[in-house]
């Protein structure tokens, strides 16, 4: 919807209106805020839009253009963790959009004929305020009101985010504001939890870190089989399993079978590959590859190799930054 449909969509409904719009509901950490906006007559704010199609850039604009230039009657509330853990995220997000619209009415005295007689709220839940409310699923892209209010509610969280990042410097707050990305689930492991994070959105902490885990083990196994692929290797098994335990990968090159065991890490571990394959997970892998032996027959020489893979996380996927092969790491007894 174009930048001229958003302000025809509002005037559709005949009636002085309010937009109102949430930012922050699916961090781990800090309040959620809430915008609620009545935009003054004739008022043009160019380049507004839905938060989420603005570079950050752009939103700070369009942020200083409806505040500087007063073209809105505008209050902004939020909920902070505590009460998110208190009352859940969603009564939160409630609260803050009866926090916002009060202080709308509280701000710089709305005149009376542009005191709103209809509320327009993103999404499809009503928060409960004292006036005729519609819901608008998509409303930050159909609604120059509920856009507006969409701006002011992401750059205000942003810039409390930012202050918050000088307070809570280590868990680097202003690169992923907050938000369950890996960097900042692997910070929470390092750190543990801090006052301004929202405890009832860590109790899957666990799950989570299991599932980042497998998720860069996989990577890094897939990174492994192809690069033994191109070394002229064939790739026999992958995860081959016996009462023993597992091998990761089992590849041929010539009258060589190497027993690969992968070791997936993060940027900076401490521990060296080599060191995590312990004389316990030695003996085992040693047991597992004379099973594969005996069941393969033949007569190929084993070899017992590690795998080093580093990975890191970008914008959702796993990236490979770091790898070492070690042929030989131990011997077949």
């Amino acid at each position: 919807m174009g930048p001229s449909a958003l302000w025809e969509f509002d005037r559709g409904f005949g009636v002085p209106l309010c937009g109102l719009d949430e930012a922050g509901r699916g961090p781990l950490a800090g309040p959620v805020y809430a915008a609620c906006v009545i935009l003054k007559p004739g008022a043009e704010i160019p380049g507004l839009n839905d938060s989420k199609k603005l570079t950050e850039k752009r939103r700070e604009a369009v942020f200083e253009d409806i505040l500087g230039n007063g073209k809105a009657w505008f209050g902004i509330g939020s909920a902070s963790p505590e009460e998110i853990d208190r009352i859940n995220i969603l009564q939160a997000t409630f609260l803050a959009m009866n926090r916002a619209y009060a202080m709308m009415l509280a701000g710089e005295g709305v005149p009376e004929e542009f005191l709103p007689r209809l509320a327009l709220v993103d999404g499809n839940r009503d928060p409960g305020l004292p006036l005729e409310t519609r819901t608008v699923v998509k409303g930050d892209g159909s609604s120059a009101a509920i856009a507006a209010a969409s701006v002011l509610a992401k750059v205000s969280r942003d810039r409390c985010m930012m202050e918050l990042d000088t307070l809570y410097p280590q868990y680097r707050l202003a690169q992923h504001k907050g938000y369950p990305t890996r960097l900042h689930y692997q910070l929470l492991e390092q750190y543990g939890v801090s006052p301004i994070h929202r405890r009832s959105f860590l109790r899957n902490l666990e799950q989570h870190r299991q599932t980042a885990a497998q998720q860069a083990g996989r990577a890094g196994e897939e990174y492994t089989a192809g690069w033994l692929a191109r070394q002229g290797y064939t790739v026999l098994e992958r995860n081959w399993r016996c009462r023993w335990g597992e091998v990761d990968i089992i590849a041929q090159k010539g009258q060589t079978a190497a027993f690969v065991e992968v070791k997936t890490r993060a940027p900076g571990a401490m521990t060296g590959p080599l060191e995590a394959v312990d004389r316990k997970k030695r003996e085992r892998l040693l047991k597992t590859a004379g099973a594969w032996l005996s069941a393969a027959g033949g007569e190929l020489q084993p070899r017992m190799d590690v795998a080093a893979v580093t990975v890191t996380e970008e914008q959702g996927r796993e990236l490979i930054s770091a790898f070492d092969y070690y042929e030989s790491a131990f011997e077949k007894e």
